[in-house]
């Protein structure tokens, strides 16, 4: 089972996002309904993995905070982009309950991540996409942001990956305090 942590954006958001759809060549764009931002990807869990997962996830206590999408850019590999994101504007709360969910699973014996996290929201995918072409798309999209929202949860999800891409399934959500 594919698992991964994150926050489920509201539907109005949702919905801003997809308005940025077009303009890219060979761009996948992620579906409205799989739009989220990632906190910690755990990866392959064995079967019945995910109820210490879970446990571990309802016992973090944490504030429901405001959140505000801002900025556009991508990630690149070899000069090749190969995603466009929505950026987060800095949160401290999100920061906290990123480090919350990293110790709660690093107690369970999953491996840290090595990554720095860097909160987005994953709008496109592209196989061979040029810097040039997707800094005119940036520039074009100048200005964006959505928000702000409040963030009242966190949820488990699990990613089922398949021909059209991934499906993501809220497996549980886990409050905030208000």
């Amino acid at each position: 089972m594919r698992l991964f942590v994150g926050i489920a954006l509201p539907e109005d958001v949702r919905a801003r996002l997809g308005e940025l759809k077009g303009g890219l060549q060979g761009a996948r764009w992620v579906s409205p309904e799989n739009l989220h931002l990632s906190i910690r990807f755990i990866g392959e869990v064995p079967g019945g993995g995910e109820a210490d997962i879970d446990e571990a996830l309802a016992a973090i206590e944490a504030p429901a905070f405001p959140l505000t999408l801002s900025e556009l850019g991508f990630f690149d590999r070899r000069r090749r982009v190969h995603a466009v994101w929505a950026g987060v504007e800095r949160s401290e709360p999100l920061m906290r309950l990123h480090a919350k969910v990293e110790q709660a699973l690093m107690r369970l014996d999953h491996e840290p991540e090595h990554r720095k996290f860097k909160p987005h929201v994953t709008l496109a995918r592209l196989k061979r996409g040029s810097a040039s072409e997707v800094g005119e798309f940036l520039e074009v999209q100048n200005g964006f942001s959505a928000g702000p929202f409040d963030v009242g949860c966190f949820t488990l999800y699990r990613s089922h990956l398949g021909r059209g891409g991934a499906h993501y399934e809220a497996l549980a959500d886990y409050g905030l305090e208000s």
